[in-house]
């Protein structure tokens, strides 16, 4: 093959790659952050929240195994790089992902009085896996360097990870519910984006000086004065989620969708940050996109299979969410 599909094969992989971790990152997120913010002494709430992600919960996790799936197949050296350095916090990941698994399950089959017990583990599995992904992407983003300072922000990263989700998990109960709980999601949602705003502005100071290269990239003129408009629009989704949230609830359930659609807009512009910062690196400092890439022709073949699954994930998600788009109700189990 010639050497221009050699260069561009890499940056299709990694654009799809990185579709698919955004994607997950929304929606496995909301539903991470409902777990998190599961009150345990509210049986009905629990219910409703439940039922608010119970249709879509396992269809968000594809989007995970889509991104390692490409990252195994388009970037062998790079997935060898990043889950050998970050085996731990792998396995404590997907420990966190099937204890969520089991404890939804089985609080379905499990006699009331039990049910608090798997409420506590799905609630103990969401902050496991919350915190673990957040913690294995402060390591990547310093390259795995090793050291204080490189363990120190994987810490710092896995708080704000976990605030983030579940900022957008008590958007999206805001959307989903009604009532009592909607203003309690609300006054949560108010919480929790004071917290992810802090997160945000640690990050975005911490990671530049860890790394000179993108220091360069973010304060270089000219681009850094176009560079301004992802904070400042990020700032701009925040104050219309505070303008909104002020006043709420609203009558007829005006504008429920407001601060999801926000928590959405906050995620995309900080992915779009934290993307330039470190491309073409598919392990920052370490491996570029093309010197980490597969032979053109078995991306060539790969990509053939990859425009077709993406796009039925796609439809399938969007057919769920829009048969499943009214109001949570409270769960009942058939005998």
């Amino acid at each position: 093959m010639s050497g221009g599909e050699a260069y561009w094969l890499p940056i299709v992989f990694i654009f799809l790659m990185g579709l698919s971790v955004l994607i997950y990152g929304v929606l496995d997120g909301f539903d991470l952050g409902v777990g998190i913010l599961m009150p345990m002494g509210r049986p009905q709430s629990r219910d409703i929240m439940f039922a608010s992600i119970g249709p879509f919960w396992d269809a968000n996790e594809t989007w995970l195994v889509l991104a390692v799936g490409l990252l195994l197949i388009a970037f062998p050296s790079a997935h060898s790089e990043i889950l050998g350095t970050l085996y731990l916090p792998a396995f404590f990941l997907l420990f966190g992902l099937i204890l969520r698994g089991v404890a939804f399950d089985f609080r379905a089959k499990a006699h009331a009085d039990y049910q608090l017990r798997w409420d506590r583990c799905f609630k103990t599995g969401s902050l496991i896996a919350s915190l673990s992904q957040g913690y294995m992407l402060g390591i990547y983003v310093t390259g795995f360097s090793g050291g204080a300072l490189s363990y120190g922000f994987g810490v710092l990263s896995a708080i704000c990870v976990t605030a983030a989700y579940a900022f957008i998990g008590a958007c999206w109960l805001v959307r989903k519910t009604e009532g009592e709980l909607q203003v309690w999601a609300a006054k949560r949602a108010r919480l929790t984006a004071i917290l992810m705003i802090i997160g945000l502005v640690s990050v975005s100071v911490v990671n530049p000086l860890m790394s000179p290269e993108v220091f360069d990239k973010w304060f270089t003129l000219p681009q850094a004065l176009l560079l301004l408009l992802i904070p400042f629009m990020c700032a701009v989704l925040f104050v219309v989620l505070f303008i909104y949230l002020r006043h709420f609830p609203y009558a007829n359930d005006f504008g429920s969708w407001v601060p999801f659609a926000c928590a959405i807009g906050i995620f995309v512009l900080s992915f779009q940050a934290l993307a330039y910062s470190y491309f073409p690196y598919v392990v920052p400092g370490q491996l570029t996109i093309w010197e980490a890439a597969s032979a053109p022709e078995s991306l060539m073949f790969i990509l053939v299979g990859a425009l077709f699954v993406l796009p039925t994930i796609l439809t399938y998600t969007f057919v769920v969410y829009r048969v499943f788009g009214g109001k949570a109700q409270a769960l009942s189990y058939g005998e």
